[in-house]
């Protein structure tokens, strides 16, 4: 078979995959509490092996775990439980420094049977996926000051479905993945200059003031929407607006910095668990970097301002 006959097959297998995964997406943070936590750890501990394969803590040619697999998972979902649970900031903070502690103490008391490099790499594949990634369920648990009000029927104070994480978490996914689709078709059309040949030679410039423009764009289209529901007021589009542009900046950041960790590790995708797509770390490379900046934003621009 031909490259010619191969590209469209492969561009078909990337599509049906990638809408898939937005159906998927929709569904489990849609859903919220329990399913939406167990969702997004699982995402994490697929990410944080995917993690340790590429940085080379273990063989990615090998499927057994290794030390650093169980210890990082059984973190991992410790790490969600706390989330689920709204645990305070600190307390997390402090599960960082228990995991590096962990780390350390594994490779002084095994010493010399794992590198220094491997610890280091374990506690960078734990902050670059699974920290990251939490920001999606930190951000869907969201409550602005009108969702801890009482509910006006006794005994359904903990029922409030449509609450500002609801609404707010979907910015995530407009300024990521919108952006990654603005970009595509503004590059395809008028891309000239490329900016960054060693990293993804077929984006531009013009493609990623597209994207970033683009996701703007889709931030106030769904304020819109929001604000013909009765949710936000129309002094609030500009709100959506800066979710959009700075999730879609950071975003870009977050795709050029995967690309950049494959390629100073020499490996094509990440994973194979998403056909025409590699990995999760590849599908949702810009997605981590989007996330924390989408909830510090959410926090400070609607929190207050949400019906």
């Amino acid at each position: 078979m031909s490259q010619d006959e191969k590209k469209p097959n492969t561009m078909l297998v990337r599509s049906i995959s990638g809408a898939v995964i937005v159906v998927v997406m929709i569904a489990l943070i849609g859903c919220g509490g329990v399913t939406t936590t167990i969702g997004l750890a699982v995402i994490a501990c697929i990410a944080y092996t995917e993690l340790l394969s590429a940085t080379g803590v273990r063989e990615a040619q090998t499927r057994k775990p290794c030390v650093f697999d169980v210890t990082g998972i059984m973190v991992i979902i410790s790490y969600y439980v706390l989330i689920y649970l709204r645990i305070r900031t600190e307390i997390l903070m402090l599960v960082l420094v228990f995991y590096l502690a962990l780390l350390m103490s594994i490779f002084v008391f095994t010493f010399p049977k794992y590198k220094a490099k491997q610890v280091i790499c374990s506690f960078f594949s734990f902050v670059y996926g699974p920290v990251m990634i939490s920001f999606v369920l930190m951000t869907r648990l969201l409550r602005s000051e009108k969702d801890m009000l009482p509910s006006p029927t006794p005994g359904l104070e903990e029922f409030h479905f449509f609450t500002l994480g609801f609404f707010a978490v979907w910015m995530i996914f407009i300024a990521a993945w919108g952006s990654d689709t603005c970009a595509y078709f503004v590059g395809v059309l008028f891309g000239k200059h490329r900016v960054t040949p060693r990293l993804s030679p077929k984006k531009s410039l013009e493609g990623y003031i597209g994207g970033v423009v683009g996701a703007g764009l889709l931030g106030v289209l769904y304020g819109a929407v929001l604000m013909w529901t009765g949710h936000v007021s129309a002094d609030m589009l500009w709100c959506f607006a800066v979710l959009g542009v700075c999730g879609s900046f950071f975003g870009l950041v977050g795709d050029l910095a995967a690309s950049a960790v494959k390629r100073d590790f020499d490996i094509k995708d990440y994973g194979k668990c998403i056909p025409g797509h590699g990995g999760i770390m590849d599908r949702f490379d810009s997605v981590i970097f989007t996330a924390p900046m989408i909830y510090l934003l959410s926090i400070t621009l609607l929190y207050s301002k949400f019906y």
